[in-house]
């Protein structure tokens, strides 16, 4: 605590200011602190690293048409399909790497539930990306 001569009285009296100097003293520390060590810490090893020209290796997942026609048979890639042979199909497709993809065509008269169906045996093979294709007109 800092004491001042009061002039009326004549006797020390405690001062209520804040002594700035050890403050400004302890900041111009860590300037000087900072100002040398910060060229130490980019300091680095110079190495000439080879050049290699090279483009990501990326695997394009096949695309597995499924069709569906207006009397419900269905094709697998144009082939067709016993409805009893699509989870053995699916399962097949689905132990592959990386997974393909399953696009499902279906007529619009078809019945909804035989599309459900396909997308219920895709989802239980483990095939997460499904795709229905449809006409743009």
């Amino acid at each position: 605590m800092a004491f001042h001569v009061s002039a009326r009285t004549g006797r020390n009296q405690p001062n209520a200011e804040i002594n700035m100097v050890p403050l400004i003293d302890v900041m111009l520390v860590l300037v000087v602190i900072f100002i040398v060590t910060a060229p130490l810490m980019t300091h680095s090893v110079k190495v000439n690293l080879p050049k290699a020209q090279s483009a990501a290796n990326e695997v394009k997942p096949k695309t597995i048409s499924i069709s569906i026609n207006a009397q419900g048979d269905l094709f697998w890639d144009k082939e067709s399909l016993e409805w009893q042979g699509l989870t053995d199909r699916l399962r097949s497709a689905a132990s592959t790497s990386p997974q393909p993809e399953i696009h499902i065509r279906a007529d619009e008269n078809v019945a909804y539930k035989k599309v459900a169906q396909v997308m219920s045996e895709s989802a239980k093979a483990g095939l997460t990306k499904i795709g229905f294709i449809t006409d743009p007109r």
